[in-house]
């Protein structure tokens, strides 16, 4: 997943490992788009390098126009943002007791 995002160009990636502190999954992957459509690429791309692997969504909410998509994968959550929505949840300070795994800027 962190490499289908890195190959659309989206930035600032991160993954916490939310298991010590959350039921809802393992892991965050949390990540940035310059836009909408670079989300919308990226977000296409994980879709596609998943399915390659067998592995579908349990759901997906939110929409690249709103600046915000989440894809739960069971044990890994990815979230996509644009920048201001990214700064708006500021899910990294919210799970601040995560432990990070790790960053690509």
């Amino acid at each position: 997943m962190m490499e289908a995002i890195s190959n659309k160009k989206g930035w600032d990636i991160v993954m916490l490992d939310i298991r010590p502190v959350s039921l809802l999954a393992d892991y965050f992957v949390i990540a940035t788009g310059a836009n909408e459509r670079q989300v919308n690429a990226i977000l296409e791309e994980v879709l596609t390098k998943t399915r390659e692997a067998e592995e579908k969504p349990l759901h997906v909410e939110g929409a690249p126009e709103s600046g915000w998509v989440l894809l739960d994968y069971g044990s890994v959550i990815v979230h996509l943002f644009i920048p201001s929505q990214r700064e708006y949840y500021d899910l990294e300070g919210l799970w601040s007791d995560a432990p990070l795994v790790v960053r690509i800027q």
